[in-house]
């Protein structure tokens, strides 16, 4: 047999060395930012800010006009996250949305019908949804249908369940009612609903370095509790992703899940314990809504879905799996939250919002694709 390295001019131990000198090749700055997935995001938030900027009444971009926007984004960034996750690691829920609505029921039916401490009502609640994450999750392993229709099926599934439970918990109406009082006051209240730091807030707007009433009490009494979550679960899903042998299990089941399998990664458990975390992600929606709002009812988190699987993709996943960003979905989300919201600042009709949310989520694709082909050297 030839031995094709004399032939081309090198040694077998050249060869190596070369191969060896390509991997330890210092990659150029640029060339690591277009790798990143949030790329996309992050460019399209400057130029939706510069858009808002330009076209906006200035009011838009004060404190309480931030948190006007970033609350709504927080609630449905929490949902892009988790989806983000889960489409890193090559699948799809459609029930997130229903599941919102769902642990809304269970949450409230904890309070108002059995008198439930808080406490305990938030983890059966929670435990109640990592069950049928995990169910969806194993439906999808055992039965190798496309998690796209099983969660698609469950999407109904819980819609359903929440319209009718409802009805039977009520005697005929479509909302629940009286959350808020059972669900008394303490800390675990305030974990999950109200403001945070409202006493620095006041200071703040005591020494006038934030804007106030004329009785002194500030225009902005805190951060909402959800835009807290938003943040810290954002934190800790990019360390998980980037930083983690867990983080890097995703990747692999999402790039080529045989291949992992192959390799030693527990490919099932991680795709369930995927699908279990984006039905606790739709529940701490749920709470942290139901709280706030002291009532909950079946509409809650219609179309949830979509916008967060929209967010997800805008801040880089790629629909095959095995890419994508939990930053990126953050970015995605306020990219929502800003639109929605602030076409109610300019004059605009707030309709268009959603010719922006199709047109965001094929530029968005095209962009992500055009990116992954220059880095890889795809065709």
């Amino acid at each position: 047999m030839t031995d094709i390295s004399h032939v081309a001019g090198h040694t077998p131990a050249e060869e190596i060395k070369k191969i060896q000198d390509e991997r330890l090749r210092e990659v150029s700055f640029i060339t690591k930012v277009m790798r990143r997935p949030e790329l996309g995001a992050l460019a399209g938030l400057i130029l939706v800010t510069i858009f808002f900027i330009a076209t906006a009444d200035p009011s838009m971009f004060t404190l309480a006009g931030m948190m006007n926007i970033l609350s709504p984004a927080s609630q449905l960034g929490i949902l892009a996250i988790a989806a983000a996750l889960l489409m890193i690691g090559g699948e799809f829920d459609l029930s997130i949305g229903s599941m919102v609505a769902f642990s809304g029921l269970i949450f409230g039916s904890f309070l108002v019908m059995t008198g439930w401490p808080l406490l305990l009502a938030i983890a059966a609640t929670f435990v109640v949804a990592a069950l049928l994450g995990g169910l969806n999750g194993q439906i999808v392993i055992r039965t190798r249908l496309p998690s796209f229709i099983v969660t698609l099926a469950f999407l109904f599934i819980l819609r359903g369940l929440s319209l009718v439970g409802l009805k039977w918990a009520t005697g005929g109406s479509t909302q629940m009612r009286g959350i808020g009082d059972a669900a008394g006051e303490g800390i675990v209240r305030e974990i999950f609903s109200g403001n945070a730091l409202e006493g620095l807030f006041s200071w703040l707007a005591a020494h006038d370095y934030i804007a106030k009433f004329a009785n002194g009490v500030p225009t902005v009494t805190g951060i909402p509790v959800s835009i807290v979550w938003f943040v810290l679960f954002a934190l800790v899903a990019t360390w998980l992703l980037l930083r983690t042998r867990l983080g890097n299990w995703i990747f692999a089941v999402g790039g080529d899940a045989n291949a992992a399998r192959n390799s030693g990664v527990p490919v099932d458990r991680v795709k369930t314990g995927l699908f279990m975390l984006t039905a606790c992600a739709a529940t701490l929606v749920a709470i942290l809504t139901v709280l706030d709002a002291g009532s909950t009812d079946s509409r809650r988190g219609f179309q949830k879905e979509f916008e967060a699987i929209i967010a997800a993709v805008i801040g880089g996943c790629l629909l095959t799996g095995g890419y994508g960003s939990a930053i990126g979905a953050f970015f995605g989300a306020i990219i929502f939250g800003m639109v929605s919201i602030g076409l109610t600042y300019t004059r605009f009709d707030s309709d268009w919002f959603q010719v922006f949310l199709g047109a965001m989520l094929l530029l968005a694709v095209l962009f992500n694709n055009f990116i992954r082909k220059k880095v890889t050297g795809e065709r």
